[in-house]
């Protein structure tokens, strides 16, 4: 039986956010979900994926960023991004207190959402472990330009899950990255898959590819629980 979805907003300093929280019974953690830059929460990649989590026992939290709730293109600027992490990881903890739950809460995070997550560990935000669903290394084509800086003082657990055809990720690259950031990341490769993880001549919708990802994030999850 699915598990129930629950709207929901909580404040991002003057602003109101919305959400969906999803808890199955007896779940051994919590994870809380951003969406990338060009899509917000209600894409079916983000349902897809959080819905399989939460048939695997994990109760979820996904969250719209304040420019996506406000109908804006443009992604906020990291101060306002990391603002937003620091609410929802705070929300999330919170209904889990509510319902007698100290379990880990996990931040996770497609490509921008992925990155704004893993910056505001980076400042301090507390978080059992980060998973990163396209990790935007570089622009496409632009791979000089990297984003890895604010990795290498991470120790907590991550998991990378990325396609082989990303133009976000030339595979070396992040290979490398990984690398250098020592034993606690992982990088899981998705065979041809590309930045929203379809992958040529598989015919799979939105929905049905997020959920394809669940199993992978709640074994590593249970893994480093």
């Amino acid at each position: 039986m699915a598990v129930a979805e629950s709207p929901i907003t909580f404040p991002v300093g003057d602003v109101e956010v919305s959400g969906v929280y999803a808890r199955p019974d007896s779940p051994f953690a919590t994870l809380v979900l951003a969406h990338g830059a060009g899509a917000g929460m209600e894409h079916p990649f983000m349902s897809g994926f959080t819905r399989g989590l939460n048939d695997d026992g994990v109760a979820t939290l996904r969250f719209n960023f304040p420019y996506r709730e406000a109908g804006r293109k443009f992604p906020d600027r990291p101060p306002a991004a990391i603002a937003a992490w620091r609410a929802a990881m705070h929300e999330a903890m919170r209904r889990g207190t509510e319902h007698g739950d100290t379990g880990p809460v996990w931040a996770a995070g497609k490509s921008f959402g992925g990155r704004m997550a893993s910056m505001a560990v980076a400042e301090g935000m507390d978080s059992a472990g980060l998973v990163y669903l396209g990790y935007p290394l570089h622009p496409p084509g632009k791979p000089e330009k990297l984003r890895d800086e604010h990795l290498y003082g991470l120790t907590l657990p991550m998991l990378f899950l990325q396609g082989t055809r990303d133009t976000f990720a030339t595979p070396d690259l992040l290979e490398g990255v990984v690398s250098r950031i020592g034993p606690s990341a992982v990088l899981d490769w998705i065979a041809g898959g590309d930045h929203s993880f379809a992958v040529a001549g598989k015919k799979r919708d939105a929905a049905e590819i997020g959920a394809s990802l669940a199993p992978k994030v709640a074994k590593f999850m249970r893994s480093r629980g």
